[in-house]
């Protein structure tokens, strides 16, 4: 099965993870910024793709979508749907 995001997916990631942030610079650029604990007690992660994770948002139940980076581990730019 053909995925058409995964060419522009490959894409972002080689950019993310080619410049990793800590975390003041993460929310300088994104403002807030979340760590898998802290991610846990706001989101339900509903899907993964890198470097995407879908997710609904407990306060609200509002879906939409956050990238992440893997060296540290940040969730940022919540994008809803």
């Amino acid at each position: 099965m053909r995925d058409p995001t995964e060419a522009a997916r490959r894409q972002r990631l080689a950019e993310i993870n080619g410049q990793s942030c800590d975390r003041a610079a993460l929310e300088a650029r994104y403002g807030r910024v979340w760590d898998t604990r802290e991610l846990a007690q706001d989101y339900l992660v509903i899907g993964f793709a890198a470097p995407l994770v879908v997710v609904r948002r407990k306060a609200d139940g509002v879906r939409g979508s956050l990238e992440f980076q893997h060296q540290p581990r940040y969730y940022f730019h919540f994008q809803p749907h």
